[in-house]
């Protein structure tokens, strides 16, 4: 088997299905990537049983079928310090030795049987839905809404980003019980209503290859496995088995108090006072009157405080809450809008934020829970 194919551009999409392979593994081969020829289309394969990651690329130039399992990080390494130029992989699939020659040089190395590495997993056809969505919503939706998941043994249905999907619309929803992050897109629809739990690292795995991709993505999914087929790569996951909470029961519906804010202003006036918070605790203290909030925090143990005003246009009874600051900075980079709302009931409940300027395809709603303030 022999073929030539551009260094960058194979280093490209190595890196990109790369993080499919787990750090350890019990099996060797799944160290590797899995090469497979077919005419001059090169399919490449990683996977750590959990999530598959496979691309497609043309060769230059091609002789000979089959499939053989390559190093990753040797591959990944040597590519990485190759400047551009056509490499040629000349594989005997007998010894299973691969010589990869380059303008200056040649690399020697041992590769695997492509017969070990584990077969992809299959959609089961009589219990399988699918749609089609286009790879920027994807991105939006998955970007909005990945920070907000769990990393919780006891519950791993809360370790994954819900996909639910309707006649009326496609939402995405996470949260670790801290916060929660539900986004609506009324743009994007299906005949059917369904839903799933796609887990946290294959949401990543599509973050980081969905901007380089334009176009429809197609979803197919049955009750067990996930599988996103997009034009130069495809992943196939398993699901996150079990039942969603009921996450609307957590959403305030009545909230007189309301503030507009400018978001990138509080989101500084809070990095700033925040050093000033509790280490244990990162408690900062938002105190609500007509036109301004007054951000507070202070560590009693050090003897060190500081507040900041932030001017707002302010409806409701003066209020004063409590949130961890950590937490609060990451809903307030994570939405897009430049004024924002923040919707509270009482300190005791949670608090939520919406964008000012609203889109009428997207419904974008962010919530954090309170913390106490003596």
């Amino acid at each position: 088997m022999k073929f030539v194919i551009s260094s960058s551009d194979l280093l490209s999409h190595l890196q990109a299905i790369s993080r499919a392979i787990a750090s350890k593994s019990q099996y060797p081969v799944l160290d590797c990537f899995l090469f497979d020829l077919n005419g001059s289309t090169l399919s490449i394969t990683a996977s750590d049983l959990e999530v598959t990651m496979i691309t497609t690329l043309d060769a230059e130039s091609a002789e000979g079928d089959g499939k053989v399992a390559l190093p990753s990080r040797m591959l990944l390494e040597i590519l990485k310090k190759l400047p551009e130029q056509p490499l040629t992989f000349e594989i005997d699939m007998e010894s299973l030795t691969v010589d990869i020659v380059s303008e200056k040089g040649k690399y020697n190395f041992m590769g695997q049987p492509g017969e070990d590495y584990p077969e992809v997993s299959k959609i089961d056809e009589e219990k399988s839905s699918g749609l089609q969505v286009s790879a920027s919503l994807l991105l939006t939706g998955i970007s909005k809404t990945l920070f907000a998941t769990a990393d919780d043994e006891l519950r791993p249905v809360m370790n994954g980003i819900l996909f639910e999907f309707s006649p009326e619309n496609l939402r995405f929803v996470a949260s670790d019980s801290h916060k929660l992050v539900r986004y609506q897109r009324n743009d994007a629809k299906s005949d059917f209503e369904a839903s799933f739990i796609l887990p946290k690292k294959p949401a990543g795995l599509l973050k980081n290859v969905l901007p380089r991709e334009e176009g429809e993505v197609k979803i197919e999914f049955d009750d067990k496995n996930a599988f996103f087929i997009l034009p130069n790569y495809k992943m196939v996951c398993r699901l996150v088995e079990g039942n969603y909470p009921s996450y609307s029961a957590v959403i305030p519906q009545e909230n007189p108090n309301k503030a507009i804010v400018d978001r990138v202003d509080l989101a500084n006036t809070l990095g700033r006072v925040s050093i000033f918070s509790n280490q244990a605790s990162n408690l900062v203290k938002l105190h609500l009157v007509s036109d301004e909030i007054v951000v507070s925090a202070q560590d009693i143990d050090f003897s060190i405080s500081g507040f900041e005003k932030v001017a707002c246009q302010y409806e409701g009874d003066e209020l004063e809450i409590g949130f961890k600051s950590d937490f609060f900075a990451e809903i307030l980079d994570n939405l897009s809008s430049n004024d924002i709302v923040i919707e509270m009931s009482d300190p005791s409940r949670a608090a939520i934020l919406v964008p000012f300027d609203k889109n009428e395809d997207e419904d974008e709603l962010m919530l954090i829970m309170p913390m106490m303030v003596n």
